[in-house]
């Protein structure tokens, strides 16, 4: 009705300007500039529509719907508007009836079908699909009605600008009173909605590629839910008979597929458009010859064969990486498990901070909390960071800081919070606002597992690496590092989180380390000696390592629009020599040459533009390192002596260093000698002391051992581990092995003892290393071959 009424205005006002040309009172150039403002559409729309984004073609197929004609008369423009006043007057009844047989069928979907509700009777999330904004609005409308809460229905079209699409999605995904998301094509565009598994397509679009983008909102990895998905489609039309002519195939074909019909239907057809046959169906439908032309065209695009080829086509294994790139791989995605920041540390600093600026974090199921009100602070401070698109809610049902809670059967759908999170990410920013200053100044901390007596200065390193420069740059790497400092001067790599194994300071012990705060190694220039080491060592090699893998981004992008665009402008140019063959010979073709020229003009001009920006991308800046802050270490003996406590002899700390590098050279010989390949990684400080590499079995690659070593003098009762140590443990539980090795007076080895899963819990926030039964770890150790085995 809204189309119809719409379209008689535009009609009206063309059919104004046409009769005041007929008048004298206005030239026809000036009526045909007045037409052309109103209608300014491409020429080729049903050629672009897969180039355009929905958002742009939903904005061209309302103006083509309200205002394109083929009345080129008065007379003929009059009987149209005349035509036009019958159907709306139709149509505005049919609104005021308030009864339409495609609502009565969601109506009863919504209120019968077992799926829309979960065992306790709630409404399950639903998202509805429908091609034109004014049914958008129409359902709305009716389905707030219906629920008897307008809040509990939001929605999403092309005139959403992208901060209040955001804010939609986020609303949809995390209030418990948001029920219904009703969207246009808008909504697909790269958008994750799978907190839902129910979809409602209300209006169908003849572009194959728009059905399978919509269902893959939800029907994507990570859901865990039974995905359902109802079609409405007018039966006794034409376009209902192909549209249910599809569907029956398409059964056919997700269980000979399992499924995957969906991933690719955009491509099923490929010789003849669904649009094209929707279109000769509305025309002749009722000519058997039609008819058997679109079973046919159908039956060939979903051919079980047919699809098999296609995704055999989109398999990604066209270029397998070597044995040796695989585990150069495998071995970085290693440490970075086992170096990143893990759930309970990011928890604790959440809860607190948030509890610091007025928020309250509820618990519910295990590992999971409710926030019913983040705080006024927060969210105003979410709104002041431009590089924050998603917004911070003002309620969320659940979250959580451990991705395993994630999903909890019958139980809402929790955000995991991160670091990147928006939620986080506020925080984060308030936090470092207001203690900046203080980690400028520093701590004073103790490692209570470093026997010796010299102190050592540990300063965080931030360096970040660029694509670009100027306002136009963009971060592609950043990382925070850590260096120490000797009073001597030396400056060497501290590892990825040892801060994480130091101690505070005891009150009582603050008088006793004053005079260390006072020595003049400490103003001796250190931190300009750190940068200057942070510049030829750390940040070097974070900027080999990101330029190769933005290389490697860029060669495979520009090898795939070159591959595409380049044979899309050769076809057009061939097809254009075709067509003007064809006119030469004195043949209309449906497509005018020109038109193929200006596209393959238009895409070798996106073809240069994107040959820039990939250009623009190979342009990688290191930015100079900066000290955040830093803390000076005392060591455990250090603080033993400056308390008069009797501190471990230079004879004793020798002993112990040559303990540990028998114990080293006993795990890399029994490593090696069954056929393991050995690295020593001690000094990358990655968590653990010894990757073994095992052997191909069957060409296939097998979990390196990431094996912790500690070397023990006979007779002894405990073996010290670190917080850093449990948790790598605890995050690489299959392939963490702590090792202990024996070792006597005179020198000789007995072991290595190997544990499989050494520790069962988080040390506590408070505790940076724990000693432990070495006879009771002694107890449950394995020999080497029965760790293999198990």
């Amino acid at each position: 009705y809204q189309s119809l009424r719409r379209r008689h205005k535009r009609l009206e006002a063309k059919l104004e300007e046409m009769r005041l040309v007929a008048q004298g009172r206005r030239v026809r150039e000036e009526a045909e500039l007045y037409v052309s403002q109103l209608l300014d559409l491409p020429d080729n729309l049903d050629e672009i529509e897969d180039e355009l984004n929905p958002s742009e073609y939903e904005a061209y197929a309302d103006q083509v719907v309200d205002q394109a004609t083929a009345s080129a008369t008065i007379p003929e423009l009059e009987a149209e508007i005349f035509s036009l006043q019958a159907l709306e007057a139709q149509a505005r009844q049919v609104v005021e009836s308030r009864s339409d047989s495609k609502w009565a069928e969601l109506s009863k979907l919504l209120h019968d079908e077992p799926e829309m509700r979960d065992e306790a009777g709630h409404q399950r999330k639903l998202i509805i699909f429908t091609e034109h904004r004014d049914t958008l609005n129409y359902l709305k409308s009716r389905i707030s009605d219906m629920l008897g809460n307008a809040d509990a229905v939001v929605t999403i079209h092309g005139g959403t600008n992208r901060d209040e699409r955001r804010k939609v999605q986020e609303l949809f995904r995390q209030d418990k009173a948001v029920r219904v998301l009703i969207a246009t094509d808008a909504a697909g565009e790269g958008v994750n909605l799978q907190v839902a598994n129910l979809m409602v397509n209300y209006d169908l679009p003849w572009n194959p590629n728009r059905i399978e983008q919509r269902f893959g909102r939800i029907h994507r990895i990570g859901q865990r839910e039974v995905c359902h998905l109802w079609n409405l489609v007018a039966a006794n039309t034409r376009e209902g008979e192909v549209f249910q002519t599809l569907f029956d195939k398409l059964e056919v074909a997700r269980e000979a597929l399992g499924g995957q019909v969906f991933d690719i239907l955009g491509e099923a057809f490929e010789n003849r458009s669904l649009k094209e046959l929707l279109i000769e169906a509305i025309r002749y439908g009722n000519l058997p010859e039609t008819r058997a032309r679109q079973h046919q065209v159908i039956d060939g695009a979903l051919d079980t064969s047919h699809l098999k080829a296609v995704l055999e086509r989109n398999a990604l294994v066209d270029n397998p990486l070597s044995i040796e790139s695989l585990y150069a791989i495998k071995e970085e995605m290693d440490k970075a498990e086992a170096r990143k920041l893990q759930p309970h540390f990011i928890h604790a600093f959440f809860e607190a901070a948030f509890q610091r600026y007025g928020g309250e974090l509820r618990p519910r199921e295990s590992g999971r909390f409710e926030i019913p009100h983040v705080p006024a602070v927060i969210r105003e401070r979410d709104r002041q960071m431009a590089e924050t698109r998603t917004p911070v809610l003002r309620t969320y049902t659940r979250v959580c800081f451990d991705k395993r809670y994630i999903h909890a059967d019958g139980r809402p759908t929790a955000d995991l919070v991160h670091p990147a999170h928006p939620l986080m990410a506020a925080l984060l920013d308030l936090v470092m606002e207001d203690f900046r200053n203080v980690a400028r100044q520093g701590a004073v901390l103790v490692d209570p597992v470093d026997e010796g007596t010299e102190p050592r200065l540990l300063l965080q390193i931030d360096h970040s690496i660029d694509e670009g420069s100027g306002p136009q740059a963009r971060t592609l790497s950043r990382r925070l590092q850590f260096v120490s400092v000797t009073p001597a001067g030396d400056v060497t790599f501290a590892g990825w989180a040892p801060h994480l194994d130091l101690e505070p300071l005891e009150p009582a012990d603050h008088t006793l380390v004053q005079p260390l705060l006072q020595q003049g190694w400490l103003d001796a220039g250190l931190e300009q000696r750190a940068l200057a080491y942070a510049s030829t060592q750390v940040v070097p090699a974070h900027y080999d390592e990101v330029r190769e893998r933005q290389e490697r981004h860029i060669e495979r992008v520009e090898k795939a629009v070159h591959e595409r665009l380049v044979k899309e402008i050769n076809y057009l140019t061939h097809r254009a020599i075709q067509l003007q063959s064809e006119v030469r010979a004195g043949k209309q073709p449906k497509m005018q040459p020109d038109q193929l020229n200006r596209r393959a003009e238009e895409l070798s001009a996106r073809l240069d533009a994107r040959k820039k920006e990939l250009a623009a991308m190979r342009h990688i800046v290191a930015k100079p390192p900066v000290v955040l802050g830093g803390a000076l270490v005392i060591p455990a003996g250090l603080l033993a002596r400056l308390r008069g406590e009797p501190a471990v002899s230079s004879v004793d700390a020798a002993a112990r260093a040559r303990i540990e590098q028998l114990a080293m050279k006993a795990v890399i010989a029994a490593e090696e000698a069954l056929g393991h390949s050995v690295k020593d990684v001690a000094a990358e400080k990655c968590g653990w002391d010894v990757t073994a590499r095992l052997p191909l079995v069957e060409n296939e690659l097998r979990d390196d051992r990431l094996i912790e070593v500690k070397g023990r003098a006979k007779g002894a009762t405990t073996v010290t581990v670190t917080r850093n140590e449990i948790l790598c443990a605890l995050n690489k539980p299959h392939q963490f092995l702590l090792a202990i090795v024996l070792v006597d007076e005179a020198g000789n080895t007995e072991g290595p003892f190997y544990l499989k899963h050494p520790f069962d819990q988080e040390p506590g926030w408070a505790v940076t290393s724990v000693n432990l039964n070495l006879g009771a770890l002694l107890e449950r150790a394995t020999s080497i071959e029965h760790t293999l085995h198990s």
